[in-house]
């Protein structure tokens, strides 16, 4: 499944129908509980899995024998997730490609590299008091894109990094013109450090020679970005190299959570030095901020937009990285599902704001309380209009 470009799902948890192709981006949008998570996770395992299995067994956590097939589903996506999945009516295929699932249980002990890289909503319980979790440290119930994160994030914080303890900011790691919007609108000037405590790491933020800041009394949007950024690092050795190891793809759900809009835009310019590097990313969004970049993007695409203008709209200075950031996202395919109540999963990609279609012009409901505020209160200015004029 190395190179899966289309997943077509029928009777899946809450999806009754869909049908996705993948981009170099692509994103999810939609109501919560709607399945843009439970997607994002088969992609996970379409890719991933012999190598999810060799990493389960590297923990010695066992799922074989009665019922083997509901024990890895609720392995795999979480306790009491296995009813997603029903035999008598479910359906699954991979670049239109028949998969049972139920089959995804059993696999040959094969060595393989994991080829996708999954940043989890619940990435803030990746770190514990300001310390890093390893993949043991969760129950057996825990998700376990959840598990394998916290468990690369704790291999970065305690093994790779050295013993100088700054996490952030790091040359060696980011671009500069990537970095500067990350410290004035996510750490305010603050570093993010690696203190020794009680024979391992943990981290802290602290500006100068002042005391440190334990990770309890950080901002909520703090809280939220550094498993982000850690989970990035993992994605950008610091290295000639572009990529780690034999990573392909990407999934970050919800990577808006806890940030001010110019925060999520720090964020985003990231988000685009994945695809740079050739990372074909996947997220999962319910921030109209994000639609706005894709938005633009193919609108540039479509009208003639230049490197110039792309970095315009993202607030980045001009230079040899950034002007390769900008062609990279302007030759990228971009693609955006909406996720219904009704369970169907449809392509808004257009994102014509004009389209009869409500679901793609309110952008899956992203702007679709805007529209409301903005006519009532053109009504009540009528209105009021009208009563003084008479």
């Amino acid at each position: 499944m190395r190179k899966l470009r289309r997943i077509e799902a029928d009777g899946i948890g809450p999806i009754t129908r869909a049908e996705i192709e993948f981009g170099d981006l692509t994103v999810f949008v939609g109501p919560q509980a709607t399945g843009k998570s439970i997607v994002l996770q088969l992609l996970k395992l379409l890719v991933d899995r012999y190598a999810i299995h060799q990493e389960l067994r590297r923990f010695s956590i066992e799922w074989r024998g009665e019922s083997e097939g509901e024990n890895f589903l609720s392995l795999y996506f979480g306790e009491g997730m296995a009813g997603l999945w029903n035999p008598d009516y479910s359906a699954l295929s991979a670049d239109r490609e028949d998969v049972d699932l139920i089959d995804y249980a059993r696999g040959r002990r094969l060595n393989r590299e994991e080829k996708l890289f999954f940043i989890p909503a619940q990435r803030v319980l990746s770190v514990r008091d300001g310390a890093t979790r390893p993949f043991t440290d969760y129950r057996y119930g825990d998700p376990y894109v959840l598990r394998e994160f916290s468990e690369k994030l704790h291999q970065l914080v305690q093994n790779e990094f050295g013993p100088g303890g700054t996490l952030f900011p790091q040359r060696n790691r980011l671009n500069d013109a990537l970095r500067r919007p990350l410290t004035e609108h996510i750490f305010g000037g603050f570093n993010l450090e690696a203190e020794a405590s009680q024979l391992q790491r943990r981290i802290v933020l602290r500006r100068g020679g002042e005391p440190p800041l334990p990770y309890l009394v950080w901002s909520a949007g703090q809280r939220e970005f550094v498993p982000l950024l850690l989970g990035l690092y993992w994605l950008m050795p610091p290295s000639k190299t572009s990529r780690r190891g034999a990573l392909e793809r990407v999934v970050i759900e919800e990577p808006e959570m806890g940030l001010h809009p110019s925060g999520l835009s720090a964020v985003m310019n990231l988000v685009l030095e994945l695809v740079r590097r050739s990372y074909r990313v996947s997220l999962s969004t319910h921030s109209p901020h994000v639609l706005d970049i894709v938005w633009a993007l193919r609108f540039f695409q479509q009208n003639g937009g230049q490197a110039a203008d792309v970095l315009n709209m993202l607030g980045l200075k001009t230079g040899t990285r950034t002007k390769e950031l900008a062609e990279s996202a302007l030759a990228s395919e971009l693609r955006v599902y909406y996720f219904s109540r009704d369970g169907t999963v449809r392509d808004i990609s257009d994102l014509d704001p004009g389209a009869e279609d409500q679901d793609e012009a309110g952008w899956g409901g992203l702007t679709e309380f805007s529209g409301q505020v903005g006519d009532v209160v053109a009504e009540v200015a009528a209105r009021n209009q009208a009563v003084g004029g008479s």
